[in-house]
């Protein structure tokens, strides 16, 4: 069942280039290769390993490296009001201490009526949420009514749940309005998911939530909770290395979401740090 093929390789006379460069290729060592493979076959050469147990054999043993640590930055904010959600983010994306992107949209737009934030691993929230946004589609064609934002977000709480240790790093919240109004909730990837009024996740989220909870009323106008979103992001890129690029900030209201900010951050300097300095 077996041909065997042989492939001879001969050195061919000293060509037009060789000759005009006057390069000599003696020194290839240049030997007939046989190759056996069987008719049927077209497989490639697989590496000696049990692909199943490899991680186990690899990095679950005494003498095993550390696990790599992810460095994640981000601010997020969410927070509800008289009016609506407001949810207000940056867009810088690092790798370790690299800037790897400052346009990252780290809302994602899962219908007319929600919103997700991404905290964490952004293959992860993008991958998961836009997932999520398949189900809630799903959930709308087969109920004839859209799903609300409190089992949107217990549909992507157990998703997660379910791939509990498997490495996964999210931190998201999903808000929206719906027939009992504004909700607003937190998910995270070990199935955690928390209904809240104010929330803010990533590493600048501390300083946010500093000017955040100064700052909240729930009686606040739709000008004054924008503004609110947008400083609170901005003073967060200022004091985290982590966060930064451009502030954007969403307005959820009975007709759906809009976004009703995008700039950059270094544009409000003046405005919230400049002028105090005089």
């Amino acid at each position: 069942g077996k041909v065997t093929k042989e492939i001879v390789s001969k050195k061919e006379p000293t060509n037009h280039f060789t000759r005009n460069m006057d390069i000599s290729l003696d020194f290839l060592d240049i030997t007939p290769i046989k190759h056996e493979m069987p008719i049927s076959s077209a497989a490639f050469e697989l590496p000696p390993v049990n692909a199943g147990t490899f991680l186990t054999e690899a990095f679950d043993r005494s003498d095993a490296p550390a696990p790599i640590e992810m460095a994640h930055g981000t601010t997020t904010l969410g927070f509800k009001f008289k009016d609506g959600v407001i949810i207000a983010v940056d867009s810088r994306s690092t790798q370790g201490n690299y800037v790897a992107s400052g346009s990252v949209k780290k809302v994602i737009e899962i219908n007319p009526y929600l919103l997700g934030t991404m905290a964490g691993g952004a293959a992860d929230c993008s991958f998961w949420e836009r997932e999520l946004g398949r189900q809630c589609r799903l959930y709308e064609l087969r109920n004839k009514e859209r799903i609300s934002v409190a089992a949107a977000s217990k549909l992507l709480a157990n998703i997660v749940y379910s791939y509990r240790g498997y490495g996964l790093s999210m931190g998201t919240m999903i808000s929206g309005w719906d027939k009992k109004g504004p909700g607003l909730y937190y998910v995270d990837s070990d199935g955690t998911r928390l209904k809240g009024e104010r929330f803010s996740v990533g590493s600048g989220s501390t300083y946010a939530y500093g000017v955040l909870d100064t700052g909240y009323r729930w009686d606040l106008t739709a000008e004054e909770a924008v503004e609110l979103g947008q400083r609170a992001i901005f003073h967060a890129t200022h004091r985290d290395a982590y966060s930064g690029g451009q502030i954007n900030v969403y307005h959820i209201q009975p007709n759906g979401w809009v976004k009703v900010v995008g700039i950059d951050c270094f544009d409000l300097y003046d405005q919230y740090i400049g002028n105090k300095k005089q």
